[in-house]
């Protein structure tokens, strides 16, 4: 997998839009929001500048568990994270890790195949949703 298991797709819409969206694909799934992170209001708040940079964590237990169920050390990488985020050219983009890196990362057993098959296409579709018009 290129770029170490990081799936970046451009967006045709600001950071805190792409993240909008991206929380209304998460929420519509029926997937849980755990946390939904500022990295460039917390710089602010300490007197640095960032450009926006916004991390959805995300997921379902009926999802994740399967994976933490073969190897707990999956653990690390659950809840699902998605970092919504502004270049130094302007242009906006989203960040994913692939399921199927996770499992690879893990040494995920073959039991977990249909788990982490539906999680990439999840991903897919959410990431596409979020970006796109």
């Amino acid at each position: 997998m290129t770029d170490n298991g990081l799936v970046t797709i451009r967006s045709q819409f600001s950071t805190g839009e792409t993240m909008q969206r991206l929380v209304a694909a998460v929420t519509a799934r029926g997937m849980i929001v755990f946390a939904r992170i500022d990295h460039a209001d917390g710089a602010a708040k300490v007197g640095m500048k960032l450009r926006p940079t916004e991390l959805l964590l995300f997921g379902h237990p009926k999802g994740g568990t399967p994976l933490m169920q073969s190897r707990q050390t999956a653990g690390i990488d659950l809840p699902l994270k998605a970092l919504a985020w502004q270049d130094d050219n302007g242009d906006n983009w989203l960040t994913l890790n692939s399921a199927s890196w996770l499992a690879q990362r893990h040494g995920l057993g073959t039991e977990t195949a249909a788990a982490v098959k539906a999680m990439d296409q999840a991903m897919t579709a959410i990431a596409q949703e979020a970006t796109r018009a």
